[in-house]
């Protein structure tokens, strides 16, 4: 299995970065702890230091790490219920929705998709109440939807997620 990244490029330039062992390596060991010290991560990853700082510069410029977070649990941080939301907007409207979306509290992520609805959101809320005032009210409200759908989120499961180190590393 290769894990090369191999983009055509755009005008722009490149369209992915390109990533070779060493990077990803970087990249599964500060995605399992992204308070890691970068001796550490250079000893994980059996590179000096100064490489280790130089590449964690570049990964950071060419936006391939965009930051660093903390994982919070919405249940335990007072988000009791989320929704899936799917919306149907007017044509070309979607930077002056997501605009405004991106305003309303309790949206957690937004995106454009294709199908049968044009956005999905997230919206974790901390009840059935505040829920409905996000959907009826605010995103409704919002100039260019049309209409809504909304997925109640029963339980969650987190996913294999992507592979940043080949198999047998």
């Amino acid at each position: 299995m290769s894990f090369e990244t191999h983009a055509t490029p755009t005008a722009g330039g490149r369209s992915a970065a390109q990533l070779d062992e060493i990077d990803r390596a970087i990249l599964s060991e500060l995605h399992k702890d992204g308070r890691v010290s970068i001796r550490v991560l250079a000893e994980r990853v059996h590179i000096s230091r100064t490489n280790a700082y130089a590449r964690l510069d570049r990964l950071l410029s060419e936006h391939v790490i965009t930051g660093f977070t903390a994982e919070v649990s919405p249940h335990r941080a007072g988000l009791g219920t989320s929704a899936y939301v799917l919306l149907t907007i007017e044509q070309n409207s979607w930077r002056t929705v997501a605009g405004a979306l991106r305003k309303i509290r309790y949206i957690e992520h937004l995106a454009m998709v294709g199908g049968d609805f044009d956005v999905l959101a997230l919206v974790r809320a901390p009840d059935n109440a505040a829920l409905r005032e996000v959907v009826l009210e605010q995103i409704q409200s919002v100039k260019g939807v049309r209409g809504t759908r909304t997925w109640l989120v029963f339980d969650e499961a987190e996913g294999r997620g992507p592979e940043w180190v080949p198999a047998g590393k």
